[in-house]
């Protein structure tokens, strides 16, 4: 099968997109469409992104069937779509070159000469928002790769002019390893997705191999131990932030007006920047925030840049969203499914002063929680409340015989439930005006909020 690659890729005109409704596709296909390429492709769902698309004059089929694929010279799918999908499978059986999503994401990467990417095992969607919307505050109309969705930019990318780019990169079965940073950002590094990685070195390793790919720059996390090991005796420029002078970047003078709103002196080696405001909850985004400033000043970012573009900033879909109230009961919704990120948005729940903090909690891939299952109860038991639903297994099977009960038992008052209908029943009848009700988990668990809120369906 021939292989694409960059120089292949400029000889292409017509692409065709297996998934193309994907929250990871449609910024690949927004940026390609922009660069001049004949866009098609086909999904079973319809979707706000497939409406987007055929705004755009994109055609795209509903269903997969072999005869979509005819006149394209390449086929794009994402690691979702299964083997045997027609489409594919008419691709290999023609020898049309195909290629999988992230490894696209990686020759786009190649294409920009100034691409950012944002790894971490917590906070890279967030803070790749944020340096979004600093370098578009500083008119430097960069392309977007985000793992969520945010206002500014009307969805999860944006295709710019420019040469610059910013892209999440995930750790996950190593596809950040795909991509050529010229700027690598790394946030933290946590155990997480240890039934791929098996040690925290492995994980340690993959890390490092993603800074030393940086051709410019690495931006990295001086308050994060297995960050520092990841990164050191690199011979590359090193830029670190943090939440003290020790740092190249960091913020100082730290005010809480309450628990979502704060300012700050952002500081670049004992000089001040300028004065920020941020109104997202939790110190790990004000570290997020410097991290995104670090990143985007070293990149030719303004510090008016910086600082319009953090104060704009209004959050990133399912990251601590306000969905509504009944009753006098505030419900959000949160993507956090690793213990430190419980712990870090249930910290920053309890600073918001809820007369209680319910976390409805929804486990996700039984590896995950049989091998941080302590983890897991250490940070749920910050919650005054604690629901949870059956485990999320995803694509795995439950060859590690662990329930929900299991991680029930070590949580005191916890209780648990089968169906999301039977959670809302129950939050419904015993939660009490001034409470906040967060759900939490990056399957599903945002329907049960809106089960809570009755806009949806039981």
């Amino acid at each position: 099968m021939p292989k694409i690659t960059e120089e292949a890729l400029s000889h292409f005109k017509k692409l065709h997109f297996i998934g193309i409704g994907g929250s990871g596709m449609y910024p690949i296909v927004q940026i390609l469409h922009s660069q001049g390429f004949e866009i098609q492709g086909s999904d079973n769902n319809p979707g706000d992104n497939i409406n987007r698309e055929r705004d755009m004059g994109i055609k795209v089929f509903m269903g997969h069937r072999k005869e979509n694929i005819e006149g394209a010279d390449a086929v794009i799918f994402s690691a979702a779509i299964m083997k045997d999908n027609p489409e594919l499978v008419s691709a290999y059986e023609k020898g049309i070159p195909v290629i999988e999503r992230s490894e696209m994401l990686g020759l786009l990467s190649r294409r920009c000469k100034n691409c950012i990417c944002v790894s971490g095992t917590h906070g890279k969607t967030t803070t790749t928002a944020m340096l979004t919307h600093i370098l578009i505050s500083s008119k430097m109309d960069p392309s977007a790769v985000i793992g969520g969705k945010i206002n500014a930019i009307g969805g999860s990318g944006r295709a710019g002019k420019s040469q610059n780019m910013t892209i999440e990169a995930c750790e996950f079965q190593d596809t950040f390893l795909h991509l050529s940073p010229d700027i690598a950002v790394i946030l933290n590094v946590d155990e997480d997705h240890m039934e791929y990685f098996k040690t925290l070195e492995n994980l340690k390793k993959s890390f490092r191999c993603f800074a030393e790919s940086a051709s410019n720059a690495i931006v990295f996390n001086n308050d994060d131990k297995n960050t520092i090991e990841c990164i050191e005796g690199i011979e590359k420029r090193l830029v670190s932030f943090g939440s003290t002078k020790k740092s190249d970047f960091y913020y100082q003078n730290l005010l809480w007006k309450d628990g979502a709103h704060c300012t700050f002196e952002l500081m670049e080696r004992g000089r001040k920047l300028t004065d920020i405001s941020l109104c997202v909850p939790g110190e790990h985004n004000v570290l997020n925030s410097v991290a995104a400033a670090a990143a985007a000043i070293i990149s030719g970012a303004s510090v008016e840049g910086v600082k319009d573009g953090l104060t704009a900033f209004q959050g990133v879909h399912r990251r601590f969203e306000i969905l509504g109230k009944f009753n006098g009961v505030t419900v959000a919704d949160d993507y956090a499914h690793h213990p430190a990120e419980l712990k870090a948005t249930l910290e920053a729940a309890k600073g918001l002063g809820f007369k209680r903090v319910w976390a409805v909690f929804q486990p996700f891939t039984f590896s995950r929680t049989k091998m941080l299952l302590d983890d897991f109860a250490k940070a749920l038991s910050i919650a005054d409340k604690v629901v949870m639903s059956r485990i999320m297994g995803s694509r795995e099977v439950n060859t590690y015989g662990i329930y929900t009960k299991d991680l029930g038992e070590k949580i005191d008052g916890a209780v648990w439930f089968e169906e999301f209908s039977q959670i809302a029943d129950y939050v419904r009848e015993n939660a009490q005006e001034g409470d906040l009700v967060i759900t939490l988990g990056c399957g599903d668990v945002y329907k049960c909020a809106h089960m809570i809120l009755k806009d949806g369906e039981y």
